[in-house]
C-alpha cells in the first residue's frame, strides 16, 4: 500500500505539505500543490478519508440548507416552480465542492427544530453550511449564527463572526427594468410580486419605484399585486386583476416563472405581448427563452453566485481570504416581450 510519506518524498516535500494540500489548504505553493499531485497520480495512492475525518474537529462535509416544506423535505422542494430558479445553483454549488475535494450533503429536519439541526450538523462534523433562498424568518438563521457554524446564505441576510451572505444586486436590476420600461413610453406599469416580506421582493420593487419617482411618474398602490411566487398563482391572480383594471401597458414579474403564468394569463384575455402590454420577468432562467414571445429579463449570474459562495465558505472555514457579504451584478437581457408603450395610452 503507498503511504503519504513515498508521496511526500517523490514530490520532495513534508508528509505535513502532503497533509495540507489533501484538506484543500491555502497555505500551499502552487508549485508544491503541482508536485504532490502528480506524485499521488504516478504513486496512485489513495488517502484514508476515514481516518482523516476522525483525527480532525471538523470533516470535509459541507451542508447545504434548502427551503423546506412541513415535513422537513427539502429536494422535493426544487421541483416546484417557485424554485426553479436553484436548480442550477445547486448544480455549481455541488462542482465547486467537489473541486476543492468537498462532499455536499443535505439534512432533511424539520425548520421549526433549529436546535436539532445544529446539533444533527455538529454530529456529523461539518466543516460549514451554504444555506439557499431559506425564508428570512427561518429560525435556523440565527441558531446557526449563534452556534458559530461557518455559513453562507445565499438569497438571505446573516452576518455573524462565522457567517456572511451572497445574492445578486436586485435593486439595480430592477433599477435597469424601470428605466428600460420608461425609455419605451410606459408610465403606467402594473408590479405582480411576492410578499414585500420578502427583501428580495422589496429590493425588486423598489428598484423599479425609484426610476420611476426620479421621471416624475407617481406610483399607484392599486397596480401592485403581491402573490405568491410561482406560475399557477401568477395566472390565477392576472386573470383576477385583469377582471378589475387594464389601464396599465407593462407588467413587471416578480420571477421569469411568475412572467410564464402572466404570459398565459395575458393571452387567454386577449391582450397581445408586447403589442398590447409589455412583460419582464426576472432571473434569465432556461425557459426564458423559449416563450412566446421571448422573455426581456435580468440575468443573474448563478455560476458566479454559487462558486462565490463557497469559496467565501471556504474562507469562513480556514480564516483566511475575503468573507465580506458578496454582491454579484446582475443584468437587463432585451427580448421581444417589451416593446413601446400603446399610442392609445
Amino acid at each position: 500500500m503507498v503511504t503519504s510519506e513515498q508521496v511526500a518524498q517523490l514530490a520532495g516535500v513534508s508528509r505535513a505539505t502532503v497533509s495540507r494540500v489533501l484538506n484543500g489548504s491555502a497555505r500551499i505553493s502552487d508549485d508544491a500543490r503541482e508536485r504532490v499531485h502528480k506524485a499521488i497520480k504516478a504513486l496512485g495512492y489513495e488517502p484514508n478519508v476515514v481516518a482523516q475525518n476522525l483525527a480532525r474537529p471538523r470533516s470535509r462535509m459541507i451542508a447545504l440548507g434548502l427551503f423546506h416544506d412541513n415535513e422537513g423535505l427539502a429536494i422535493s422542494q426544487l421541483g416546484r416552480t417557485e424554485n426553479y430558479f436553484y436548480i442550477d445553483m445547486v448544480r455549481h454549488i455541488d462542482r465547486c465542492v467537489a473541486e476543492i475535494g468537498y462532499d455536499l450533503f443535505m439534512p432533511s429536519l424539520p425548520r421549526s427544530k433549529p436546535e436539532s439541526y445544529i446539533r444533527s450538523l455538529q454530529a456529523r462534523r461539518a466543516a460549514g453550511i451554504i444555506m439557499l433562498a431559506v425564508d428570512q424568518s427561518d429560525p435556523r438563521i440565527e441558531a446557526l449564527i449563534q452556534a458559530k457554524i461557518p455559513t453562507v446564505f445565499v438569497d438571505a441576510m446573516g452576518e455573524g463572526s462565522h457567517a456572511t451572505y451572497a445574492q445578486s444586486n436586485h435593486l439595480e436590476g430592477a433599477r435597469q427594468v424601470g428605466e428600460h420600461l420608461l425609455a419605451l413610453g410606459h408610465r403606467r406599469i402594473a408590479f405582480l410580486i411576492e410578499p414585500l416580506s420578502n427583501p428580495t421582493s422589496t429590493e425588486r420593487l423598489l428598484g423599479c419605484q425609484q426610476v420611476l419617482a426620479r421621471a416624475g411618474v407617481p406610483f399607484d398602490p392599486g397596480l401592485l399585486c403581491q402573490i405568491e411566487w410561482s406560475t399557477d398563482e401568477a395566472y390565477h391572480a392576472t386573470k383576477e386583476f385583469l377582471s378589475r383594471r387594464r389601464d396599465f401597458t407593462a407588467i413587471v414579474a416578480g420571477s421569469d416563472m411568475m412572467a410564464i403564468g402572466i404570459l398565459r394569463a395575458l393571452h387567454e384575455a386577449g391582450l397581445r405581448v408586447p403589442e398590447d402590454v409589455s412583460l419582464t420577468g426576472f432571473d434569465d432562467v432556461v425557459l426564458s427563452q423559449y416563450t412566446t414571445p421571448p422573455l426581456t429579463t435580468v440575468r443573474q449570474d448563478k455560476e458566479a453566485l454559487g462558486k462565490g459562495a463557497v469559496q467565501r465558505l471556504i474562507a469562513l472555514i480556514e480564516e483566511t481570504g475575503d468573507v465580506s457579504p458578496l454582491i454579484v451584478p446582475s443584468q437587463l437581457v432585451v427580448r421581444e416581450s417589451t416593446g413601446p408603450a400603446p399610442v392609445s395610452s
